[in-house]
């Protein structure tokens, strides 16, 4: 045999072992999970994010697969410990978490949120100080608008309560309903959907400036083309009669007002987060 010709045979598959090896890994038939808090129950929230994840997985290329756990407590463990790909999120914008890695690509477009402190409608409590030594419920440690953002303005105003967490913001409006709290850490949006989910009504004690709704982000891990296709996917998502009407029944289920579509996002929108992860007492950062 050519001894020329069987240099170039071993260069030829030396090369083309090469570019197998650099192919993005979806095109070996990877399935990436996606992890969004538990805002609803594990129901709800499976009923929003499944159709949604299904259609950005058929669009992309790119299969997605959602991982959540029972609390959102440990749903942001399974993201800390770096079992997940792709998230929806607003949990990891502290210093600590920030080094991680995690890229905003997107966010979704829904009015303002805020913290609130929340009791029934008919509830007699008409002012923060008079949950002094009650119970409170939030959804969870891990909480940042619901919980941390205003458990800060409790302690801030030297109001001492019992906190109780409830796993999501569904199981703590259950507790507040059936009287085993006095009030509600929660999450504006997640208010108005239950009322609407619900036809629960709510009195406001306390309202927090506004915030950006929770940001979709990719893990440093994951392939460029293959965040990529995924970004475009999530974005896209309204513009395509099919998805937007897969938007549109995903947010009437989980009560989100004008659709909750997905927007471009390079991160620089939750400052407001940076900077209360800077500032708020040390057992809230």
């Amino acid at each position: 045999m050519n001894p020329c010709l069987t240099r170039r045979a071993a260069l030829l598959a030396a090369a083309f072992a090469l570019a197998t090896a650099a192919l993005p890994s979806h095109a070996a038939g990877a399935t990436y999970q996606f992890s969004p808090v538990n805002q609803y129950g594990i129901q709800v929230t499976a009923a929003y994010w499944n159709p949604i994840i299904d259609y950005v997985s058929e669009k992309s290329g790119v299969q997605l697969r959602l991982k959540i756990g029972r609390t959102s407590a440990d749903t942001t463990a399974y993201v800390l410990a770096q079992e997940v790909d792709f998230v929806f999120t607003n949990h990891l914008f502290s210093p600590e978490r920030e080094a991680l890695g995690w890229k905003v690509f997107g966010r979704r477009m829904t009015p303002p949120l805020h913290g609130q402190i929340v009791v029934p409608a008919d509830s007699p409590i008409g002012e923060l100080t008079q949950l002094a030594g009650k119970e409170v419920a939030f959804p969870g440690p891990e909480a940042t608008i619901a919980y941390k953002f205003t458990y800060a303005q409790l302690l801030a105003r030297k109001i001492e309560v019992m906190p109780v967490f409830a796993g999501n913001m569904d199981g703590a409006f259950v507790q507040l309903f059936a009287g085993k709290a006095a009030a509600v850490g929660a999450n504006s949006q997640l208010v108005e959907g239950y009322t609407q989910r619900e036809g629960k009504k709510f009195k406001v004690l306390w309202s927090s400036p506004p915030l950006h709704d929770l940001a979709l982000m990719h893990s440093a891990r994951v392939p460029a083309a293959d965040a990529q296709a995924v970004a475009r996917a999530f974005l896209g998502m309204h513009l395509d009669p099919r998805g937007r009407d897969i938007l549109e029944a995903a947010s009437k289920l989980a009560g989100i007002a004008n659709g909750g579509h997905f927007a471009a996002s390079n991160g620089s929108e939750y400052g407001a987060y940076r900077d209360f992860c800077r500032t708020a007492p040390p057992q809230l950062r």
